[in-house]
């Protein structure tokens, strides 16, 4: 299958394949040899959040990381469903389709509720979990969640996200910590994929999922017990104007074999924005446990 012209292959120098859900044909990367590593991103982000991981964990372990229907090199149908539930569902299949056995899980914004769905309804499966700047549990408490959900609501979001691409152009800048490394090449790596009104719907739907998925999150917060025993490392940028330190300390007060670190001057997008710190924290973790 034909890359897209704006793809850049010095940045994302990776093999693609390709998942027939039911729903469509999702991206992937699979690299590497060894214990999986599955890499599960959110919004307005796909695998390339995570190229820098792929690149250098794959040297030692096998590395998968899809991209959701509606992100990235994922096709994005018209009339597919993009609520979190969804994607869960179908990155459920995906898994079964790979066959992974035990693996870690890595998760990251909406990839938390995604991805951690299926370690709850498979414990067995999950030995260890890393998560980045994510949460499991209803956000109706959060004001300002609550007060950005009145205003997507309407025609209002509509224009933000599906004439304007407000989020991946606008939205993941100011979630940056330092906005340097962000140069414009990379930035069009985050904007390209979505190229048409069309193509931004799976961004609308998730962002009106922050509360609209409420009753699923607390459904999930209350299984947590089959997840917050698991050897967990969390590295959580502090800069994060949205997912700030209360839901960094919420996840310490049930997580009991964590191992925590906060970095000060990064943002929401841990992956990207603090890939050469986290690397060797992961790599020491998935190594001796």
């Amino acid at each position: 299958m034909n890359q897209p012209n704006w793809l850049s292959e010095s940045a994302y120098p990776f093999d693609s394949q390709y998942f027939e859900s039911d729903d469509g044909r999702m991206h992937y990367v699979d690299r590497g040899a060894g214990h999986p590593i599955l890499l599960v991103h959110g919004t307005p982000t796909w695998s390339f959040l995570y190229r820098n991981l792929i690149t250098t964990l794959s040297r030692d372990y096998r590395v998968i990381a899809a991209d959701h229907l509606g992100f990235g090199l994922s096709e994005k149908p018209d009339g597919a469903g993009y609520r979190p539930q969804d994607h869960a569902d179908r990155l459920s299949s995906f898994i079964e389709y790979l066959g992974l056995g035990q693996f870690t899980l890595v998760v990251h914004d909406f990839g938390g509720p995604i991805g951690l769905s299926y370690a709850i309804d498979h414990p067995e499966q999950v030995s260890r979990l890393v998560l980045f700047n994510t949460w499991l549990w209803s956000l109706t408490d959060d004001t300002t969640i609550r007060a950005a959900d009145l205003l997507l609501g309407g025609l209002l979001g509509r224009l933000f996200y599906c004439r304007y691409n407000g989020s991946p152009r606008i939205l993941l800048k100011y979630m940056w910590g330092d906005e340097s490394p962000l140069t414009d090449e990379i930035h069009a790596q985050y904007t390209s994929p979505f190229s048409s009104a069309g193509d931004r719907i799976a961004l609308l739907v998730l962002a009106r999922e922050l509360i609209g998925s409420s009753d699923w999150y607390e459904s999930l917060w209350h299984q947590r017990a089959q997840i917050t025993h698991k050897p967990t490392l969390v590295a959580w940028g502090l800069r994060d104007p949205s997912f700030d330190e209360t839901y960094l300390d919420r996840w310490e007060s049930e997580l009991s074999n964590a191992t925590v670190h906060r970095l000060p001057d990064t943002g929401h997008f841990v992956p990207d924005e603090a890939a050469d710190h986290v690397i060797p924290l992961l790599m020491e973790f998935v190594t001796e446990s």
